[in-house]
């Protein structure tokens, strides 16, 4: 019987397999990740309402790490919510356009988050190395021009993938070995020749992770030299603690990233692509609003005048 081909005309779903496949366990893993998903929305609506509330807040950093909070919210609520309704439904379709969403927001926030996590690098080097010229070369318009150039980079990457996933034919059956759409889950579907782009998809890959992260080593380096020349004082203390949080939160980051995306489609699995993206679209955007307010005196100190405004 020959394969039944399908086009980006006749094509209407696609069938998830999902997180759990026929585990015994996959209710009590279920719930975990419903916790995880909820204490990552609490955590970063709690933070970015913190940081529009409190005016000692409004600053470069926090301007940034409010972005940071706005993508890693939109990472977990495109992935989460779909795989959570087709596990509890037990209906595993998701509609062409509901795929294309899905690649389209995932791929623009996971660039922009690279290109974020540079730039609040570099932030930090300004702060840390120019103090008194950091509020005029760190205004508002220019931070505003760095997040937007951020997104752009990541939505110029994502308009790029989505066009050329679907330009592929596909045969046979479709279901997609995966919790969501991802592009390398989607391309092993295809009946075509996809070497080309998959080549072009790690050659991008290792441009958008090792550029900004040659940014972030680069300022950091110079960070860490001004910090070492400063003599013992509070100020000394605040640098360490803002820059290892950011540190912390590179490489939960830039760590499950690289092992992701700068494979080659060769060396990679279902199960593998799995894991490391349960890593990047459910647990980072749990673990940064608590990396970030742990060990930050400004956040916990809104937070405790945020309380207290309750309580009366």
């Amino acid at each position: 019987m020959a394969e039944q081909l399908w086009n980006h005309s006749s094509l209407s779903s696609f069938i998830l397999a999902g997180l759990f496949g026929h585990s015994p366990y996959g209710s009590f893993f279920f719930s975990l990740v419903l916790l995880a998903f909820g204490a990552a929305v609490v955590g970063n609506i709690l933070l970015l309402t913190l940081i529009q509330a409190d005016r000692r807040l409004h600053t470069p950093m926090y301007f940034f790490l409010s972005q940071l909070s706005i993508m890693d919210l939109t990472m977990t609520c495109t992935v989460v919510p779909k795989m959570a309704a087709n596990f509890l439904s037990g209906r595993k379709f998701i509609s062409l356009a509901g795929c294309a969403s899905q690649i389209f927001l995932v791929v623009t926030v996971g660039g922009a988050e690279c290109f974020l996590l540079a730039v609040m690098a570099y932030d930090r080097y300004m702060a840390v190395c120019y103090p008194l010229r950091y509020p005029v070369l760190m205004n508002w318009k220019a931070c505003t021009s760095l997040a937007m150039a951020s997104w752009m980079g990541g939505m110029a990457d994502s308009v790029i993938d989505v066009g050329m996933v679907f330009s592929f034919p596909y045969c046979g059956s479709l279901e997609v070995d995966h919790f969501f759409c991802e592009v390398p889950a989607l391309l092993r579907l295809s009946c075509a020749d996809t070497s080309l782009f998959e080549d072009l998809i790690y050659a991008c890959c290792v441009v958008m992770l090792l550029l900004p992260l040659g940014v972030i080593v680069a300022s950091y380096a110079q960070v860490l030299t001004a910090v070492i020349r400063m003599p013992a004082t509070e100020g000394k203390q605040k640098a360490l603690t803002t820059c290892s949080s950011h540190l912390a939160v590179v490489g939960l980051y830039y760590g499950g990233a690289i092992f992701s995306y700068m494979q080659r489609a060769s060396a990679r699995t279902p199960m593998g692509d799995r894991a490391t993206s349960i890593f990047y679209t459910i647990l980072t955007p749990m673990f940064n609003p608590l990396i970030y307010s742990l060990r930050n005196r400004d956040v916990i100190s809104a937070l405790r005048k945020m309380l207290g405004r309750w309580g009366r």
